[in-house]
């Protein structure tokens, strides 16, 4: 009996060998919320590499290979105006635009249009001025064979031929000439009228009684 017991207490006295056994188990649980996790989510979460569905794959719509078609006329506002019409009901409110298309290549217009909203006045107004566009005579130089005079309403405007002056006009006038691509030209209002709206179409009127038989070759 005596050595049984001692050999029980000898299994007994090992057991603090199984120690490091246990020790070791943090290591498991480690690799759940330790050095484990960390790296495991870090790579499952890196959504802006190369193959991920992160920012560079969203950036890449708008990059070279997508490109918004450019308009074929530029235009311009050169007026623009809020309305009240009086009603038996109250007062009903609206938009006048005035706008100058042209494609700089001697193609130009000046159109209104009304509407509730701008956004829609906008549209009118530049369907109008592609409608009522002229083509203007020009020269290979883009220049203006020589001097133009015209009167719409109580604006009057004069444009003049100028090698080598670029371009020196004012207010909408200068609109008109440089959407319809004129180079070397200068004008003037010989009248006290602010009104841009008229003063367009009379650089439009005048713009269209050119002669000239030499007319630049179109493209």
């Amino acid at each position: 009996m005596t050595e049984n017991t001692k050999i029980e207490n000898t299994a007994g006295a090992s057991a603090p060998s199984a120690a490091p056994v246990r020790a070791a188990r943090p290591s498991f649980g480690g690799s759940r919320g330790g050095a484990g996790r960390g790296p495991a989510r870090g790579g499952s979460n890196n959504r802006g590499g190369a193959g991920s569905k992160g920012g560079p794959s969203r950036g890449g719509r708008g990059g070279a290979g997508f490109e918004r078609a450019r308009p074929e006329f530029d235009t311009k506002m050169i007026q623009i105006r809020r309305v009240t019409r009086v009603v038996a009901g109250g007062r009903r409110f609206s938009f006048s635009v005035a706008i100058v298309a042209g494609n700089g290549k001697g193609s130009v217009g000046v159109g209104i249009g009304k509407a509730a909203d701008t956004a829609t006045a906008i549209e009118k107004a530049t369907k109008s001025a592609k409608k009522t566009m002229i083509k203007v005579r020009l020269t290979d130089a883009m220049m203006i064979p020589h001097s133009v005079e015209a009167k719409e309403a109580s604006a009057r405007v004069i444009i003049m031929p100028a090698a080598g002056r670029g371009m020196v006009a004012g207010s909408a006038v200068r609109n008109v000439l440089e959407l319809a691509g004129i180079k070397n030209v200068r004008a003037k209002i010989l009248s006290g009228s602010k009104n841009k709206l008229n003063i367009a179409r009379a650089a439009v009127k005048a713009l269209s009684t050119l002669r000239s038989n030499k007319v630049r070759a179109e493209a």
